[in-house]
């Protein structure tokens, strides 16, 4: 696969240029040239139909393939956005999409029992992969899937969102950069109350779980990466009626708490039972609370300096969260920069994630 945009060009700071922000990792929104790398969307979900119009905002990255259970759905979604016949494929004729010169980039928006299997599969047809969160059903799934793209020669990514999004990012530099003082305790609180019985994110084989592989994830990403540690240990307790039918399989509500080696403690929420999108960070100098913390669009901050509390308005930044992230990927394809999110952190959240469980089934601390 040949692009012809140099690491400098797609590295180079300035107007519309590299995204660096202190303390933090940087991603690049300049304007590259030559081919832009192929993707190929795997599901044509709820999701999906988020991602998809991203594409026309991308700078680097381009809609080449769909992959769908159901090839008139697909047909149908390829006459929706562009995408020709030679780019549709069905789950069955999937791996024939190393032949398609086309498609650089899988992207797996699948259930995340299937994350796996298609990371595997892209991986073995020669393509970069980004796959949605969670990572996989398991730690030792994670460790495959890194195991497959690296023997490959591929990139992986996981589909962490928010560290593309203006308000987090700024989170992140402000409390990294200690402008809060000495960070002492982290909230984080992330929930919905689930509908359908039926759906697929209340099928333990599909989700891997309830609520924490879900939207919990969020509490745990957010507590790691507004602190920039790993924690040290984990305690969880579980809260599930197991006489609501939603909750047969998987857990509702699991509240947990982290340590770090700092001294930092962050306590957090996950729940299928009720609705929570917050983070907040208390310092030895102010606070920082963000609600919403993790939405699509419209995440707002406040600090607390001293005797004043104000609205913050984050650096506004070249592109929005999903196109920035699409375009992240392209780039690393191009310039053979790892991608801020690789496989290795989600493989830290599934550790975490297991060890939560474990916890809470445990009813004990667990050390990290």
């Amino acid at each position: 696969m040949m692009f012809r945009s140099s690491r400098r060009e797609v590295l180079a700071a300035g107007a519309g240029g590299a995204v660096a922000l202190s303390g933090l990792p940087a991603f690049a929104a300049g304007q590259g040239e030559g081919r832009r790398p192929g993707y190929a969307i795997v599901g044509l979900g709820m999701y999906a139909d988020v991602i998809l119009p991203r594409f026309a905002e991308c700078r680097h990255s381009r809609l080449t393939a769909l992959v769908s259970g159901s090839m008139d759905k697909a047909r149908a979604w390829g006459a929706r956005w562009g995408v020709p016949e030679r780019g549709l494929y069905t789950y069955d004729t999937f791996d024939t999409i190393r032949d398609n010169p086309d498609v650089d980039i899988v992207y797996v928006i699948l259930p995340n029992g299937m994350h796996h299997e298609y990371t595997l599969r892209a991986a073995a047809a020669g393509k970069h992969v980004v796959c949605e969160k969670p990572m996989a059903n398991t730690a030792a799934e994670a460790e495959s899937m890194i195991a497959a793209c690296r023997a490959a020669g591929r990139k992986l990514m996981i589909g962490y969102r928010s560290h593309f999004e203006p308000a987090n990012r700024e989170a992140m530099r402000i409390v990294r950069d200690g402008e809060l003082g000495r960070a002492r305790i982290v909230t984080a609180e992330t929930g919905f109350n689930i509908g359908d019985p039926a759906q697929w994110r209340l099928n333990r084989a599909l989700a891997g779980g309830g609520s924490l592989m879900d939207i919990g994830i969020y509490s745990l990403q957010a507590a790691r990466y507004l602190t920039g540690e790993e924690p040290v240990a984990v305690t969880a307790v579980e809260s599930t009626d197991r006489t609501d039918v939603r909750f047969r399989e998987v857990e509702d509500t699991i509240n947990f708490q982290l340590r770090f080696a700092s001294g930092t403690v962050a306590n957090c929420v996950s729940t299928y039972g009720s609705n929570h999108n917050r983070y907040r960070v208390v310092g030895t100098e102010g606070w920082l609370d963000a609600e919403p913390a993790t939405a699509y669009a419209g995440n707002r901050l406040r600090l607390r300096r001293g005797r004043e509390t104000v609205e913050h308005t984050p650096p506004a930044l070249a592109v929005n969260q999903f196109s920035g992230q699409l375009d992240h990927l392209s780039q690393c394809v191009m310039t053979g920069a790892e991608p801020i999110v690789a496989g290795e952190e989600g493989l830290k959240d599934m550790r975490i994630i297991e060890a939560i469980y474990r916890s809470a089934a445990e009813g004990r601390t667990i050390a990290l």
